[in-house]
């Protein structure tokens, strides 16, 4: 080692190999001047740092080593056991600083070298995934003699570690200083944990590696040995006994370094974390400056029995610092591994104090805990989404140096996530942000902008696994669904007067379509004119020849604003193919997996419970003769711009999901065709357009057409939501939607309407022309924005078309007061900004009527007050309050 304190040879170059034979460096005579035998000169340090080697298209461990090997200098960077291994070796190091340093330094290194040939390098006790095929040994005579001497031993030692070394050139005392550190190794070997997978498999370790490398006959504790002589008398009878060929094999969880004067601890996993590398560095040194002390003043080794000993090793393997560790050496008995390491940093404050190292050892501690060992974290980027890529790509990208999410210790914490105040804001009003959404904020605030954007990407990757995507029309590839990391909280009181008013609408409206294809009593009492009837799209004769029995609109989409002042507003129904539920609930999923930390608050409703609840209200659609119903969602398949949330509710559901051609009309019944067998349905849940139902070919290539509308007029089967639904969601009925209520229930409507004017009505036409420039313009039969012009930001020529369109069908129009839509913050990139929102809820109609318990919030771009996600807009999580406790209405 360079520039050693002690009065031993000094050494050129890196810290040594220490296990693959490579030459140790020349040694040089040391410097005449005398150096004390203090514990304070036991100051030098080192660190060797095993890595995979992984293709980064595969995320597979891959004998590629030897391709970064010829583009590294060899004074830094060696080869292994293996070929899909790379170790570095850092200079001499007197400072946690300096090797925190070097080992940045080496590791940007190899990264730079193994991105240019589509390699990535992966500090971690193992790697999950490796390529078919044995494993591949670097072609060395040595390394060939260990393959065929110790065969499956050998090809198994797909493990990396990290060697920690402190500079003690008395090889009495080295020796001395192994036997007295051991109680302390398993907590060592606790903060590195980094191994759970082995060979596709969890091991329900936290570090498998250790069980491996305990295999090794030189592994291990290495009993009693008194002196550097009966130390070298035990490597030459272990030699002689043809067990091992050469010093280098000593594999023991700490040893003198067989190349270089130091002691070597060998026991813990390689880390990609930089920083815990360098608290077991800091832990470390003072251990053996500590121990040495000791020794020279005379104190007695405090000694465990070598099976107690054994244990507390595979206590630490087992559960690193998730679980419990032994309370060496003061008991056998278990102790939380959090306890343990704040002791161990306790008892060596004075080591750490006389190295400058108390602070920092302190906060790396502190960081550790708080964000758990390696083999933790792995296993939740597991569970995310259950693939093993996902862990490959956290150790990848943690090597880098670039995925750490709390702040590091001693780099100042980022600015503050920076926000605004606007009155129609339903987060940041001038009184400054809303109580139920002050946790929320501490959170964002915590993760400032950076870490927002790391999880931006967790974000993306996360839809992107799963499928989460929706199409345009005109667009020939899928998008992403967008959503905002920040979610949406509707406060309990809020959402409990909502609910009311949900289940009342919807019960009008369903009242209203059954009326409407029936006796059309409220036409003939004057409630509603029929012109707003005979004239509407949704009008189908089709509707008709739907069942009498039950609700026609088992799935209800109500879209909702917020004004400023608090007050809520039903700004259109969806009664025909209302989506959005399965991406709420994909929301939520997402929420909890890109931002476990946000503080979820108690009586938040549980979205998952929402396809139990359709489902639940398909059942109750089915026909009275149906005993056991069998519900089918049906699609246009993968090109419908939400099959994702078909094939997820249907999943939810545990029903199929089936194309039009998967369906036959047989004896004036319905059947799913699959896997060549047949089985009745009865009941669709109709995720497709009504007249693409109509023409689609069935399994036999005829147009499902009248056969499917002859088995539902027969009552063999439900369609939901039926046929003709569209005239309840009729643009020109909404004006009469509170006269419903009053017709068919005696209620007052509990939710507010926007004021709306009647093109087709004389007056209300000539107001709405003498005002177009201050009012929102919208055809009848609009949807997702289509075609909808807000006045007060339209161009001239837009107010002229739009003029020229009215007079020539007026009917087919109307035209709203603008509604100051409350905003919402977004995360912008760098930021909280204002987006304007609205509200989707959804209410299912079966034997009782339900609403969900999740929302679909949906944000407008910046600029503009137009929410559907086909014209730029985005999505929330939305998280609705009001407990558990919500009977069926």
């Amino acid at each position: 080692m360079v520039d050693n304190t002690t009065n031993a040879a000094t050494y050129d170059g890196p810290v040594g190999r220490s296990g693959n034979g490579r030459a140790a460096p020349t040694p040089r005579p040391a410097p005449a001047t005398a150096v004390h035998d203090d514990p304070a000169d036991l100051a030098t340090i080192g660190v060797e740092e095993e890595f995979h080697v992984v293709d980064l298209h595969t995320r597979e461990l891959v004998p590629r080593a030897g391709e970064l090997l010829d583009r590294l200098p060899a004074t830094s960077f060696t080869a292994e056991l293996h070929r899909s291994v790379v170790e570095t070796n850092t200079e001499v190091c007197r400072t946690l600083d300096e090797i925190r340093a070097e080992l940045t330094r080496l590791r940007q290194s190899a990264v730079q070298v193994a991105d240019r040939a589509g390699l990535g390098i992966v500090a971690a006790g193992t790697v999950p995934l490796r390529a078919d095929g044995d494993p591949s040994v670097t072609p060395t005579s040595r390394y060939r003699r260990m393959l065929d001497e110790y065969q499956m031993l050998a090809r198994e030692q797909l493990i990396c570690g990290a060697q920690v070394h402190v500079g003690v050139s008395d090889r009495d005392l080295a020796v001395a200083v192994t036997r007295r550190v051991q109680p302390w190794l398993p907590v060592l070997l606790a903060l590195s944990t980094s191994s759970p997978y082995w060979m596709g498999q969890d091991s329900g370790y936290a570090s498998v590696r250790s069980l491996v490398w305990q295999r090794w006959p030189t592994a291990g504790d290495p009993g009693e040995v008194t002196s550097a002589a009966d130390h070298e008398a035990l490597v030459a009878e272990l030699i002689s006994s043809e067990t091992i060929t050469d010093p280098a094999m000593i594999y023991f969880d700490v040893r003198p370094s067989a190349h270089v004067p130091t002691v070597e601890l060998r026991i813990t996993d390689a880390n990609a974390d930089v920083e815990t590398i360098v608290l077991l560095t800091g832990l470390f040194r003072a251990l053996v400056r500590r121990e040495v002390a000791a020794l020279r003043a005379g104190v007695e080794r405090t000694a465990v029995r070598p099976p107690v000993l054994r244990a507390a090793v595979w206590r630490a393997a087992r559960s690193g610092l998730e679980g419990d560790l032994l309370d060496l050496p003061r008991s056998a008995r278990p102790v939380p591994a959090a306890e343990a390491v704040g002791r161990l940093v306790t008892d060596l404050r004075p080591q750490l104090e006389a190295t400058g190292d108390a602070e920092q050892v302190r906060e790396l501690t502190r960081y550790a805990l708080e964000r758990s060992s390696s083999a933790a974290r792995q296993r939740r980027a597991y569970e995310r989404r259950g693939r093993l890529a996902d862990v490959v790509d956290l150790l990848l990208d943690e090597t880098r140096g670039r995925a750490a999410r709390t702040p590091l210790p001693g780099v100042p914490p980022p600015p503050a996530l920076s926000a605004y105040a606007d009155a129609g804001d339903e987060v940041f009003g001038p009184d400054g942000p809303e109580p139920t959404f002050r946790p929320l904020l501490a959170a964002l605030r915590t993760l400032g902008a950076a870490g927002l954007r790391q999880r931006e990407h967790d974000r993306d990757e996360e839809q992107r696994a799963r499928g989460v995507t929706f199409s345009v029309a005109g667009e020939a590839s899928t998008r992403l669904f967008p959503v905002d990391l920040v979610p949406r909280v509707v406060p309990a009181d809020d959402w409990r007067a909502l609910r009311a008013g949900l289940v009342q609408r919807a019960r009008a409206l369903d009242a209203f379509l059954r009326d409407v294809y029936a006796d059309r009593a409220v036409v003939a009492d004057g409630v509603v004119p029929a012109w707003v009837v005979e004239s509407s799209p949704g009008l189908r004769p089709t509707g008709a020849l739907m069942s009498r029995r039950g609700a026609r609109a088992q799935v209800s989409g109500t879209d909702l604003v917020r004004d400023p002042d608090g007050g809520w507003y039903v700004l259109e129904d969806n009664l025909r193919v209302p989506s959005g539920i399965g991406y709420a609930v994909q929301n939520r999923r997402l929420t909890r997996a890109v931002l476990p930390e946000l503080p979820v608050p108690d009586d938040l409703l549980p979205a998952d419970e929402t396809p139990a609840m359709l489902r639940r209200a398909l059942l109750a659609a089915a026909p009275a003769a149906a005993d056991d119903p069998a519900v089918v969602v049906l699609s246009s398949g993968p090109g419908d711009p939400a099959w994702f949330e078909h094939r997820l509710l249907a999943d939810e559901m545990g029903v199929p999901l089936a194309e039009s051609g998967d369906l036959l009309v047989s004896d004036g019944r319905v059947h799913l065709v699959s896997e060549g067998r047949r089985s009745q349905v009865d009941v669709l849940y109709l995720r497709m357009d009504e007249d693409a139902l109509l023409h689609a070919p069935g399994a036999d290539g005829v147009p499902l057409g009248w056969p499917l509308l002859a088995a539902v007029h027969a009552g063999r089967l439900t369609l939901a939501n039926a046929l003709g639904n569209g005239v309840g969601d009729d643009k020109a009925l909404y004006a009469y939607v509170p006269r419903l209520v009053e017709y068919y229930l005696g209620e007052k409507a509990l939710l507010g309407d926007v004021p709306t004017y009647l093109c087709g009505l004389p007056e209300q036409r000539a107001e709405v022309l003498g005002r177009l420039d201050e009012l929102v313009l919208k055809p009848v039969d609009g949807y997702g924005g289509d075609r909808v012009v807000i006045g007060p930001r339209a161009e001239a020529e837009e107010l002229d078309a739009v003029r020229e369109q009215i007079l020539a069908a007026p009917h087919r129009w109307i035209a709203q007061e603008v509604v100051a839509l409350t905003t919402h913050p977004v995360f912008d990139g760098t930021a909280l900004a204002p987006r304007h929102v609205d509200l989707r809820a959804f209410v299912f109609l079966g034997e009782t009527a339900e609403v969900a318990p999740v929302a679909l919030t949906r944000v407008a771009p910046a600029g503009s007050m137009i929410v559907n996600s086909s014209r730029g807009g985005g999505s929330k999580d939305t998280w609705l309050l009001g407990g558990t406790d919500q009977p069926p209405a």
